[in-house]
């Protein structure tokens, strides 16, 4: 089964072609991040103007690669929650005029399903029952994935993301867009140790993770050393907080593991990209004899081919939506349209 699938929650326009969830016969991405990079961070209505700009394009070339045209094609899938609602809208309404003009069935995916779906694409053995940590700018989340479309959150955080925090460690440094990117670049050279951070805790909630105090923290910790005239070493201070935030990140999640009996671990998600969130990872479930699976580095981040690859066993669920489908900024994972 073939499926063209689109993306544009954030500042990826992405189109791809997967065959049966697992072959990646095409993957296009125009990248946004030079438009952002001015602004430090995203801008929803540019990332919508340049969505509707680049759409048809990504489409076409997707299919180019995978020397295809349309009426080689089983289905179409796109994005529709959660993300930035302007920039999902442009991919839904995309999505369902084809859908209304070629005459394929119209698959809706989950954005943090597709994280982890990605994992599916570079680990062709990888099937439900899993423990997955899903973490990104937006989202960081605990998830026992019973089976392909069964999903049960057992922790998430009660305020910031751990990819926001980073994104915002990094811009109080001075480092330009993205953020968390070049952040783990800089402290790939500086001393986890230097700065001593707190591993924040949510008491009546053992696997909920809490980030904004360490936000706050790290906010203040440079502009007390700024208003001192102090020497903040980038490195160090970058090294320090990463590590604090993926203590805490893995920390709760083989904690989900222990309660749960679950020893396959997937880790799925844009941070799921950084160097020392993927080595502790690792290193831990070796340690405990668990088994990991990670997204290669070009799937970690917004792509339709892990939508195509979801969307593969959402339509054989019968999850397929009509023309009333609509985009939505926010919906649990385990809620389907």
């Amino acid at each position: 089964m073939k499926i063209l699938a689109l993306e544009t929650s954030c500042d990826e326009t992405a189109a791809a072609v997967v065959e049966n969830g697992r072959r990646v016969m095409s993957n296009v991405i125009a990248s946004q991040v030079a438009k952002h990079m001015v602004y430090g961070g995203v801008v929803p209505e540019i990332a919508s103007r340049c969505h509707v700009e680049a759409v048809c394009e990504v489409t076409q070339e997707a299919l180019k690669r995978a020397e295809l045209t349309f009426s080689d094609l089983d289905a179409l899938a796109v994005t529709y929650t959660p993300g930035l609602i302007g920039a999902l809208l442009v991919g839904v309404n995309y999505a369902k005029g084809l859908s209304l003009s070629i005459g394929l069935p119209l698959i809706p995916v989950h954005h943090l399903r597709s994280h982890i779906a990605a994992c599916y694409i570079t680990h062709k053995n990888l099937e439900p029952p899993f423990l997955a940590l899903v973490v990104s700018g937006g989202h960081s989340h605990i998830v026992g994935v019973d089976s392909y479309t069964d999903f049960k959150v057992l922790g998430r955080t009660r305020d910031d993301a751990a990819g926001e925090v980073m994104d915002k460690a990094a811009r109080a440094l001075g480092l330009p867009y993205p953020g968390g990117l070049n952040l783990d670049i800089q402290s790939k050279r500086g001393d986890a140790g230097a700065y001593s951070f707190p591993r924040p805790r949510v008491e009546d909630s053992e696997l909920d993770f809490s980030f904004s105090g360490l936000k706050t923290f790290v906010v203040n910790l440079i502009h007390n050393a700024s208003e001192r005239g102090e020497r903040i070493d980038t490195a160090d201070l970058g090294a320090s907080f990463i590590n604090a935030v993926t203590d805490c990140l893995v920390e709760n999640t083989f904690l989900a593991a222990s309660l749960t009996g679950q020893k396959r671990i997937v880790l799925a998600g844009g941070v799921s990209a950084n160097s020392v969130l993927r080595k502790k990872m690792q290193l831990r479930s070796e340690e405990m004899g668990y088994e990991i699976y990670m997204p290669e580095l070009s799937l970690c981040g917004d792509n339709a081919a892990m939508v195509a690859a979801q969307a593969y066993y959402e339509f054989i669920s019968g999850n397929v939506a009509d023309l009333s489908l609509n985009a939505s900024a926010s919906m649990p994972i385990d809620k389907l349209n």
